[in-house]
């Protein structure tokens, strides 16, 4: 009688997704799997430059200028109607289906993930997010936004959640002498994956505009052939080590000892949720997330209010600029957004490394207070008229929103243990789903009311930076009051032998002799060759847009 896993639907064509072809033998080379996780996390990341599109969708039916709805059309009129442009408040929907989906999709299949391998879980990413990119090119075709909103937004969005977290626990457990910094390789192509799609789809709706047409449905048909083809090689690329590895003459650190606090011990999926070390984690990613990406999202207008003329040299206000000199500052305040970007990835790399060296609590004390610091002074620098002081306080801010992102999945682990990370960091990934809702609302509407009662923009977020500071100051405490895991919490010894046996674990399996050969070191440059090429023209690209700033 044929085994499951040798034929029928878990076999035969599909057995090559099974987490057992997975397990990589001794002679695998770990270095080879950073950049597989970097090939899906930078297509992914994508989702951060999708107001590239905005403006020309805007523009989809009268080209050269925005056909408006009547001043009466709902927004379900809206999503339906073919005789009127979309306004960019409402495309801007899909950008929130993108992360509600995120963090709905990790936190619901994260236990399935475990069970069923990253290299099964990168594959129906990479179908979501290209197929439903895919679908949303039909719907831009057709010029019906429900289309593009169940395409990109709940499609895309569960490819998100699921390519998002797919080589977390992998990561963790290939590099259990370095947590942070794996992590950080992987997390940083989801920030970085702006830099290079966002100039990429410029390009692409340039090429293919016509009198006609903006060209955007044809460069998302384009990007979502590309970004398949990545994502396909990132999966495929995928290897687990197997149960007991560690890497040659490494020692596990006492249970608990020293800066680093990390256990030994595992934890169930079913029960993580119960203790309070989840929730304190839970609170120090949302209050963190919230004061960053509050800022973010209102870059680009708060250093135009801020400087107004003195980003061109002039002693004059935003609201005495002419419409030009609005557009001058427009490119400055783009650069800045820009140098944003930069900090954005380079703190997820750096600030995950260096928890590995300092421990994830000091390394989330460090945020707290240094970002409390920052955004209270931050009105000063910008009183001050010194753009390079406000410029490069929210650089490191945003340096630690990213590096906040990229340091959580270690710190999961070190209270956890690695059996269930990807499972219990999808869950606390609705942490990031509320952040993405508070902190836009709490910087538009405080920045609106302040404008209501008559207060100059240029001081309008003087009181805002007051209030993200106070969330910092929230975040520091949940951070100070977390603890190592109850022992009651903690599994057997007898109970991880069979979950790991239920997740399809197993000692060292041979290898095949291509899998041989994949290990050798030129496979392992050329791989980081893949994915270092695109994210070095990234930045190159941000680079220049950058230096306007400085100009």
């Amino acid at each position: 009688m044929t085994s499951i896993t040798g034929s029928g639907l878990n076999g035969g064509t599909f057995d090559f997704l099974s987490k057992e072809r997975t397990i990589a033998g001794a002679n695998f080379n770990r270095w080879l799997v950073p950049p597989a996780a970097l090939a899906i996390h930078l297509c992914i990341g994508m989702a951060y430059g999708f107001s590239v599109f905005w403006l020309p969708l805007s523009k989809s039916i009268g080209i050269d200028k925005s056909v408006t709805c009547a001043a009466d059309s709902s927004f379900f009129s809206e999503i339906f109607t073919t005789s009127c442009d979309w306004k960019i408040s409402t495309l801007g929907w899909m950008y929130t289906l993108f992360f509600v989906f995120l963090g709905l999709s990790a936190a619901i299949w994260g236990g399935w993930l475990e069970r069923a391998g990253p290299r099964k879980a990168g594959v129906v990413a990479a179908f979501c997010w290209c197929g439903g990119m895919l679908l949303s090119a039909l719907g831009i075709y057709l010029h019906q936004f429900w289309i593009m909103l169940i395409g990109s937004g709940v499609i895309g969005g569960i490819g998100l959640g699921l390519g998002y977290i797919s080589p977390v626990s992998t990561l963790i457990k290939w590099f259990p002498d370095r947590r942070g910094m794996a992590t950080g390789m992987a997390i940083m192509g989801f920030g970085g994956g702006a830099m290079i799609g966002s100039p990429l789809a410029q390009k692409l709706m340039v090429y293919y505009a016509t009198p006609t047409s903006v060209g955007v449905w044809q460069a998302f048909a384009t990007l979502a052939v590309i970004y398949f083809v990545f994502m396909m090689a990132g999966a495929l690329g995928y290897r687990v080590p197997a149960s007991g590895w560690s890497p040659a003459g490494w020692t596990p650190p006492a249970t608990g000892s020293g800066k680093a606090m990390i256990s030994s011990n595992q934890v169930h999926l079913k029960n993580a949720h119960k203790t309070p070390q989840f929730w304190l984690i839970w609170g120090v990613l949302c209050l963190n997330v919230t004061a960053g990406i509050g800022v973010l999202g209102m870059a680009s207008p708060m250093l135009q209010e801020v400087f107004g003329g003195k980003l061109l040299g002039l002693d004059l206000s935003f609201n005495d600029l002419s419409g030009d000199q609005k557009k001058a500052i427009a490119a400055t305040a783009a650069g800045f957004i820009g140098l944003l970007s930069l900090f954005n990835i380079a703190g997820r790399f750096f600030w995950a490394s260096v928890s590995d060296k300092l421990g994830r609590k000091v390394t989330y004390a460090i945020f707290f207070l240094l970002g409390i610091a920052l955004y209270a002074s931050a009105p000063t620098a910008g009183h001050s008229g010194s753009i390079a002081l406000f410029a490069g306080a929210f650089c490191i801010i945003v340096s630690m929103y990213g590096g906040g992102f990229a340091t959580v999945p270690a710190y999961l682990a070190d209270m956890f243990g690695t059996q269930f990370v990807g499972a219990i960091h999808g869950r606390l990934l609705t942490a990031w789903s509320a952040a993405g809702i508070f902190g836009p609302v709490i910087v538009n509407y405080i920045r609106e009311y302040q404008i209501a009662q008559g207060i100059p923009k240029a001081q309008v977020y003087d009181t805002t930076m007051l209030v993200l500071a106070g969330l910092l100051i929230a975040g520091f405490v949940c951070n100070l009051l977390i603890r190592p895991v109850d022992a009651k919490y903690h599994m057997s010894e007898a109970d991880v032998v069979a979950t790991r046996k239920l997740a399809h674990e197993s000692e060292a399996a041979p290898m095949t002799a291509g899998s041989a050969a994949a290990s050798s070191g030129p496979t392992v440059v050329i791989a980081w060759l893949l994915v270092g090429l695109p994210l070095a023209w990234g930045i190159w690209q941000t680079v220049q847009k950058a230096v306007v700033l400085f100009k």
